[in-house]
């Protein structure tokens, strides 16, 4: 059975799918054809329903609970993971409140925020902690540290890599959004899960969750195996900041979500629906038995 399969070049993403796609453990029959994306096309073909198993941000993924189910392997969950707000200036917490406001009588005025995208876990959690935060712009989010320094935007949402890189460039931190929720609700950050397409036959869903799982366990027992596919993908990212990348996001969350993950992923979408960042969410999330 060939299966339409979609994940970010990002060095996480193909160190969890390198066994499962070159056949490194036994895939129970399953086939893939895969499509590299950065995450908010990932989104977006998610909302058409276009892939029978996509990575996706958990943001995008409480709109599309009808059209798919998240597995309980492969999600990029964890503490001191968060996207960073950062900007090329020393901008004080208060200050970027302050300028939040719109005050047409001082002429400040409300600052370009570059984001990964509108539907992307970071977004989300820039609406949770700032919710004046309107003045958007959507960017890849490998562009945003260079719309920073050309000043095409006045302040960064970074995900991913360049968590590693934005201090490299003189930019500087403002928040990090992920210590902001861990502190408020204790849980780990869901950044991003994968999910099956619900047309598909529950045992094949299970099948998926179970060749996923092993690829992820290979990956672990074998960390160097799928190198030269990491860096075949990684934007000549150097070894050092592929494997750190790997370290940050995949970790036992990535193995099985177990009670803890779905408690935090379950309080995400409880804390968006009360602030009414996302719509009813009317089927169950979870792959069932």
């Amino acid at each position: 059975m060939k299966l339409t399969l979609g994940f970010s070049p990002c060095p996480n993403d193909t160190f969890i799918f390198d066994a499962l796609i070159h056949h490194k453990i036994d895939t129970e029959g399953l086939e893939f054809e895969v499509f590299y994306d950065d995450v908010e096309t990932l989104n977006q073909k998610a909302f058409r329903g276009e892939l029978d198993i996509t990575k996706l941000s958990y943001h995008a993924f409480a709109y599309v609970t009808d059209k798919y189910v998240l597995l309980d392997s492969g999600s990029a969950l964890g503490f001191g993971v968060g996207p960073l707000l950062i900007s090329d200036l020393e901008i004080p917490v208060s200050d970027l409140e302050k300028n939040l406001i719109n005050d047409p009588k001082s002429g400040s005025r409300n600052p370009l925020i570059g984001i990964p995208g509108k539907y992307t876990t970071a977004n989300f959690l820039l609406g949770l902690a700032f919710p004046e935060a309107t003045n958007k712009q959507e960017l890849v989010f490998s562009e945003i540290e260079d719309a920073l320094l050309d000043s095409r935007i006045d302040v960064g949402l970074i995900i991913h890599e360049n968590r590693f890189t934005y201090q490299d460039k003189g930019l500087k931190k403002i928040i990090d959004l992920g210590d902001y929720w861990e502190k408020r609700t204790g849980c780990a950050i869901p950044l991003g899960g994968i999910v099956a397409n619900r047309n598909l036959p529950l045992d094949v869903q299970h099948k998926i969750n179970r060749v996923l799982r092993k690829s992820v366990e290979f990956a672990f027992a074998n960390p160097k195996s799928g190198l030269e596919f990491i860096k075949q993908h990684a934007q000549e990212m150097s070894e050092e900041v592929m494997y750190k990348h790997i370290e940050l996001y995949v970790n036992q969350y990535s193995v099985e979500l177990g009670e803890e993950g779905r408690k935090a992923i379950n309080l995400m979408f409880d804390t968006a629906l009360e602030k009414g960042i996302i719509p009813e969410i009317k089927d169950g999330i979870f792959l069932t038995a």
